[in-house]
């Protein structure tokens, strides 16, 4: 592991069978805001980047409306290899990755992190979690050697399916976007923060 690249890795057999290469978090190797997905699914693992899929439209979009890119911001997964037929990665499996996250984390340190499902709020918080329930709660959970702030939401792709969920994925992201400091009516386009030190 070099830094925020994970290189090679053969921990889980099985996700080295399915995968065409490890995804690696993208973005902001400094931000406010560390978004932390499930695990690369097909489009990901062909073309090597988190979110890019129809929810990393809809992900992509929501910073949009927020004055946000992209690149302003951190996106990254539990797990860093696609899991075969886009299974949900296994409890070992995430642990085997948890080295690989919490080291991003360390070396990113975010104002914030954010749980886009089920699956990484319930990795990162250690617990099992009612996440439309809790989307927009925040949490103090031990990642990358310290206590962190994490915002609970609903993947993006839940409002693909549940129009419902739209207004409980948007007051989150609003949530999360004012917590870390990156409020677009400031004007600074997401750097706002960088006049604070």
């Amino acid at each position: 592991m070099d830094g925020l690249e994970v290189t090679a890795c053969e921990r889980c057999p099985e996700l080295c069978a399915s995968r065409s290469r490890i995804v690696n978090g993208v973005g902001d190797a400094d931000a406010a805001l560390l978004f932390v997905g499930e695990a690369p699914g097909e489009q990901e693992d062909r073309e090597g980047e988190p979110f890019v899929g129809r929810s990393g439209d809809v992900l992509t979009a929501a910073l949009r409306d927020r004055g946000l890119a992209r690149q302003d911001v951190r996106i990254t997964n539990c797990v860093r290899c696609r899991p075969p037929e886009n299974r949900d990665p296994h409890v070992e499996e995430r642990e085997n990755c948890r080295e690989y996250l919490d080291r991003e984390v360390e070396l990113v340190d975010p104002e914030l992190i954010v749980t886009l499902g089920k699956v990484p709020g319930e990795h990162l918080l250690g617990r099992s979690l009612a996440v439309t329930k809790e989307a927009g709660t925040v949490h103090d959970a031990r990642v990358g050697g310290r206590s962190r702030r994490v915002l609970v939401s609903v993947h993006p792709a839940a409002t693909l399916y549940d129009p419902g969920q739209k207004e409980t994925f948007a007051a989150a992201l609003d949530e999360a976007v004012a917590l870390a400091g990156l409020d677009a009516d400031d004007g600074g386009g997401g750097q706002s923060r960088l006049g604070e030190f």
